[in-house]
């Protein structure tokens, strides 16, 4: 069998149940990559990384593991297509992390624009770790570990990818052997999905539509939405949206959009909720509609997976062994490159 043109890495730390925004800028995405007959992908439960901002409280993870997993396959992902597997269960990621560290220059981790916004935004918590400082490299071992060819990412993420081929490259440079490959980006669509209450779609903001809403739930939700502030009346005119009188948008508008609706109806709903001829409430009802069409296939699946007892365990067990296998190849050519010997339960 010839090898793949294609390798791909991707992962989620485990925060529980997935929202919108989740599949819209993610799953959604890996899900088609795993079809490519000429990609192999590895999806990673990232429970590493959960640490470096919840260290102090560890109660959750395996239930929040169990949830996003859930969801992971409720979205569409197959174990019997690509490697789903846990993080910690995979020792080499925590060993070439280790080797990584002692030759990443401490300002190239200072400089990462990611690490500054988050000790701005996450002021409430003790962060200023060696941990937190060094995920990029944690992430770097989690890329290289599979020869990854191809990572996909957001624009945002950029700089942590840029980072990874900075690091392999002076890995390759200081052992004078090309022992790592420089991951490209595959830059993956992800809008801005706005949640119920005009923000950006976050858990910590507790304004999120889960992929497990009900339809009970769901209509509340959109209900509860933030809408055109001038629009008080059914019939008043509002703003053609987004626009520059009206910054904060409209959630509903926003959320036909990232729903995919037709560029013709989109175009039609902003200028019939700017003459006043469509009101809220029918926009609502028509995102309720839309919504729950889209979201029903999931939910139905995501029932059925409920069900099976020991799924998650089943497919992150077997996940978790394809992935060492192709970890441990990797470290030990590190560990050869190095001049350490191989692990004496892998020759």
């Amino acid at each position: 069998m010839a090898p793949p043109k294609r390798v791909i890495l991707s992962g989620m730390r485990p925060t529980g149940k997935l929202h919108l925004g989740n599949y819209v800028g993610a799953l959604a995405n890996w899900v088609k990559l795993q079809d490519d007959p000429d990609t192999l992908c590895f999806f990673m439960v990232a429970d590493w990384h959960a640490l470096t901002t919840d260290y102090e409280n560890t109660s959750a993870i395996d239930s929040n593991i169990e949830e996003m997993v859930i969801d992971w396959i409720a979205a569409g992902l197959d174990p019997k297509k690509s490697v789903i597997f846990r993080q910690s269960w995979v020792q080499p990621h925590a060993e070439l992390n280790l080797i990584l560290s002692m030759i990443t220059p401490l300002s190239w981790l200072e400089r990462n624009p990611t690490y500054k916004e988050q000790v701005t935004e996450l002021k409430d918590k003790e962060i200023s770790t060696h941990g937190f400082l060094g995920y990029p490299v944690l992430q770097a071992a989690d890329i290289l570990l599979y020869r990854a060819t191809h990572v996909p990412v957001g624009e945002d993420q950029l700089p942590h990818l840029e980072l990874t081929r900075e690091i392999a490259r002076r890995f390759n440079f200081l052992y004078k052997r090309s022992t790592f490959v420089e991951p490209q980006a595959i830059l993956s669509r992800t809008p801005k999905v706005p949640g119920t209450d005009s923000r950006k779609m976050s858990k910590s903001y507790d304004n999120c539509v889960y992929l497990s809403d009900d339809e009970t739930i769901l209509r509340k939700k959109i209900n509860s939405m933030f809408t055109d502030p001038l629009k008080i009346k059914a019939n008043d005119p509002g703003h053609p949206l987004p626009c520059p009188e009206n910054p904060t948008g409209c959630v509903v508008y926003s959320l036909h959009g990232v729903m995919e609706e037709p560029p013709v109806e989109y175009g039609a709903r902003a200028k019939s909720c700017a003459d006043g001829s469509l009101s809220c409430r029918p926009c609502k009802e028509d995102l309720f509609k839309r919504m729950d069409h889209y979201l029903k296939p999931i939910r139905e699946r995501r029932e059925k997976a409920k069900k099976e007892k020991g799924l998650v365990q089943r497919i992150l067990v077997e996940g978790s062994n394809k992935a060492s296998q192709v970890a441990t190849l990797t470290l030990n050519n590190v560990l050869h490159t190095i001049g350490f010997p191989k692990h004496e339960a892998a020759q």
